[in-house]
């Protein structure tokens, strides 16, 4: 696949949006990478943009979470085995994925962006627990929570943070800006498994990938500093990217539709 100059330098810019999203709210970046590679950035393959925003989104993620880690936000014990049981799904998930026609892969990926942005509404305000650990009880549920986003993340070709916050949050009890942290771990985990299923078939496209981390380092540090500093106001800001989903999603469904139509 060859891209022009400038498509290259709006990887770089939707980078940077990504790398912000993902800073702010742990896995939201990612959700957005895919829509913007296809409609932004413009690349022809919704696979070959599913394999590359994989690798770019859980780079990203992994420079988020050095900053989440320097502010002890990050609970190791929650993310690894979250992370552990979602590798496997990962690997599945992205298989799957490979399968189905890239087109109505966008669509069944804008019906789950529906999907989480009810979600979002629906936690917003919820505090969690600051106490909360991996205990031996809530293990199993962690393990499960982890096997079944790391599917869907796999599946669609996500960080699947979006999906991970939720998770942790649920079956743990910890805080929010917790939670942000903690799913980066499983975010970069998710996306490199993903990542290296689709390069096998050669379905990633490495120069847009490298400059879209570029972007999305600078962004990631600034998604971080806010996150931090917006932590009482993170209700707002919850349901204020969900209306975001929601837009998108509503313009993939009409994009996908138009496409089959024809």
């Amino acid at each position: 696949m060859h891209l022009d100059a400038l498509q290259y330098v709006l990887g770089i810019v939707c980078g940077s949006a990504v790398g912000l999203t993902l800073g702010i709210f742990g896995g939201g970046g990612s959700i957005m990478a895919v829509p913007l590679m296809v409609y932004i950035v413009g690349v022809p393959s919704p696979h070959m943009a599913i394999g590359t925003s994989a690798f770019a989104v859980a780079a990203n993620a992994f420079t988020g979470l050095l900053s989440h880690a320097r502010h002890g936000t990050v609970k190791w014990r929650c993310a690894g085995l979250y992370s552990i049981s979602g590798i496997i799904g990962a690997a599945a998930g992205s298989s799957l994925g490979k399968a189905v026609d890239g087109q109505k892969l966008l669509l069944l990926f804008a019906l789950l962006m529906l999907v989480v942005g009810a979600m979002m509404f629906k936690g917003r305000g919820d505090e969690g627990n600051p106490g909360a650990e991996c205990t031996l009880q809530k293990s199993p549920k962690v393990l499960g929570y982890g096997a079944i986003t790391g599917a869907f993340s796999g599946f669609f070709g996500i960080g699947g943070g979006f999906l991970i916050v939720p998770g942790l949050v649920a079956s743990t009890g910890m805080p929010i800006l917790n939670a942000i942290g903690s799913s980066l771990v499983a975010v970069a985990a998710f996306g490199l498994t993903t990542s290296a299923n689709y390069a096998v078939s050669g379905l990633v496209d490495w120069p847009l990938a490298i400059l879209f981390v570029v972007g999305g380092i600078f962004g990631g540090y600034a998604g971080t500093i806010i996150s931090r500093r917006m932590a009482k106001t993170k209700g707002r800001l919850n349901i204020a990217f969900a209306c975001l989903i929601f837009c998108v999603a509503l313009y993939m469904i009409w994009r996908g539709i138009g496409t089959l139509m024809v």
